[in-house]
């Protein structure tokens, strides 16, 4: 268990699977770079965020949620969380997360909501068996069932993340495809960097006794 003051980003998980070096730039350097995507997702989470509560016979949606797990030891907010009626009148949350893009071919985006669904059934003593994602290029949800594989890469990469945030030590750049569309590939400069680094590297090896 994590105390209130060890409490990292929720967020900082879906930075971390995405890029090391972009999760420290942001959550160690305290760093923020935008471009288009980073702003059309500001955009549509703003949108969420101040939309009010609706309530409907068997389902309630709250926007803008708290969050927090003193086991992952992460905190933050979710987009909206449904809670549906269930036969025994008992109402289940279900976490819904709004992405601006397509689906991502790693965890990152399902581990982000996966963790949104620990905090819920710790702060509200539940079980929260499945959770979507929402994509704005397709305008449809993806339902993300929380198994126990993706259970375990949450307290993984808590772990991980706990782990760089305390090194203070932000990792070297190491280019590849996902970069184009990183809003800090003007500041990182991954392929230059990562040159560079190889040139250092290959000359401490040559020149080391």
């Amino acid at each position: 268990m994590y105390s209130e003051d060890d409490l990292l980003m929720l967020s900082a998980l879906q930075h971390l699977l995405f890029c090391p070096r972009q999760c420290a730039l942001i959550h160690i350097e305290q760093q923020w770079a935008e471009n288009l995507f980073t702003a059309e997702g500001r955009v549509l989470h703003e949108r969420v965020h101040t939309a009010a509560m609706e309530s409907r016979r068997r389902i309630k949606v709250e926007f803008d949620v708290p969050l927090r797990s003193l086991r992952l030891g992460i905190i933050g907010r979710g987009d909206i969380v449904e809670f549906h009626m269930q036969d025994d009148k008992q109402w289940l949350p279900f976490p819904v997360e709004y992405k601006r893009g397509r689906e991502k071919q790693d965890n990152s985006d399902k581990v982000q909501l996966c963790a949104q669904a620990i905090c819920l059934e710790e702060m509200l003593n539940t079980t929260v068996p499945a959770g979507a994602l929402y994509y704005g290029k397709k305008k449809r949800r993806m339902k993300i069932v929380f198994d126990q594989d993706l259970r375990q890469e949450n307290t993984t990469t808590s772990a991980k993340l706990h782990g760089l945030i305390e090194s203070g030590v932000t990792p070297e750049p190491q280019y590849r495809p996902a970069c184009k569309s990183c809003s800090f590939v003007d500041t990182c400069l991954p392929q230059a960097m990562g040159k560079k680094n190889n040139v250092e590297k290959y000359m401490e090896k040559i020149l080391s006794p």
